[in-house]
């Protein structure tokens, strides 16, 4: 499985080289990156202490005659020895195409992230922490509440998006919307149903933003048709190298263990801040999810950290951790150290 996806890679690349002198195929790029995470914790009954490779993606893009962009990017990730999770360990997380010509309209078509909260679309790398927060961990596609299987945010389908009333150097708003299978990536609609995914944000001042998200629809999960009904508020002030950030995100529906209910929820809040411009940064989040919507199933992180970029493609990051399980009635710490290479 591996040798024929690097074998699909290498000829698709010589392909679109190939091509890159054809007006069609302008500024062809192939890039990628690398997370090497060490990670420990004290976690009664479930102590840790490992070297990871948290992921390795492989990315092609480019444009082809001006007003179409493209681009296909596959991942590996962790355990790839054990034959049994294949499946999972390297997958095809983009294939998509979207015409560009007007701001206020594109059309991108294909596999990709789903246009629901600020975080979901950001780079593993950029968005500032150890991990995605666990609410859009849950309740975007990444590890669903749905027990749908893993898929990094992402789906198959049809989105319409673009800016709209220029003042100066930015767009005051923002809107996004689009028609997904809901199964998640790499598979065709299993119930004929549709997932309708859709965004809008304000910036009424440069660096912030504040945005309101709706999905609904449903996926096919073994025998049962589960439904999803969700909103996210969200609001960003990135200026300057600093970063403010906030999402909640709330979910109707039953999830892979309907004896939990319907409904859960989840908020956090981060701060991202410089000491030296561009090199050196200290952060905290705060980051909780309850999935039962109630405080006794919530898990809630308390977070501080600081990242080093050596150059633009090196990046040293190092988090603790103090976790709550107040279902497990149980709190314990937690150290994460990633060492990031874009290559």
């Amino acid at each position: 499985m591996t040798r024929r996806i690097i074998s699909l890679l290498i000829i698709i690349a010589a392909a679109m080289t190939a091509s890159a002198q054809n007006p069609w195929f302008q500024d062809l790029k192939v890039s990628g990156y690398g997370m090497v995470q060490y990670q420990a914790s004290d976690k009664e009954g479930a102590h840790q202490n490992a070297f990871n490779l948290r992921l390795v993606r492989l990315s092609l893009e480019g444009r082809a005659h001006d007003n179409f962009y493209y681009k296909v990017q596959m991942q590996v990730n962790g355990n790839t020895y054990d034959p049994d999770k294949s499946s999972t360990d390297i997958r095809l997380v983009d294939l998509f195409g979207e015409w560009q010509k007007y701001e206020f309209l594109r059309v991108k078509v294909g596999q990709f992230k789903r246009p629901f909260t600020f975080e979901n679309p950001m780079h593993p790398i950029t968005q500032g922490f150890m991990s995605y927060s666990q609410n859009v961990t849950k309740l975007a596609g990444f590890n669903d509440r749905t027990g749908q299987h893993a898929s990094n945010g992402r789906d198959i389908g049809v989105q319409l998006q673009g800016d709209l009333l220029r003042v100066g150097g930015r767009h005051l708003l923002h809107y996004q919307v689009g028609v997904f299978n809901g199964e998640g990536i790499n598979q065709k609609d299993r119930n004929n149903q549709k997932d309708i995914i859709g965004g809008l944000w304000v910036m009424p001042i440069e660096g912030l933003r504040i945005g309101a998200f709706g999905w609904t629809g449903s996926s096919q999960i073994g025998n049962d048709n589960v439904q999803k009904n969700r909103y996210a508020l969200s609001a960003e002030y990135a200026k300057d190298d600093w970063t403010f950030r906030t999402e909640y995100i709330h979910s109707q529906g039953f999830g892979a263990d309907p004896s939990k209910g319907d409904k859960a929820d989840g908020l956090y809040a981060l701060c991202i801040a410089p000491v030296i411009e561009k090199k050196l940064h200290v952060k905290a989040r705060y980051d909780v999810y309850r999935d039962q919507k109630t405080w006794g199933s919530s898990k809630t992180f308390y977070e501080i950290g600081a990242d080093y970029l050596f150059t633009r493609n090196l990046q040293l990051n190092v988090e603790y951790a103090r976790v709550n399980e107040r279902a497990a009635h149980q709190s314990y710490n937690l150290v994460d150290m990633e060492l990031d290479i874009r290559f």
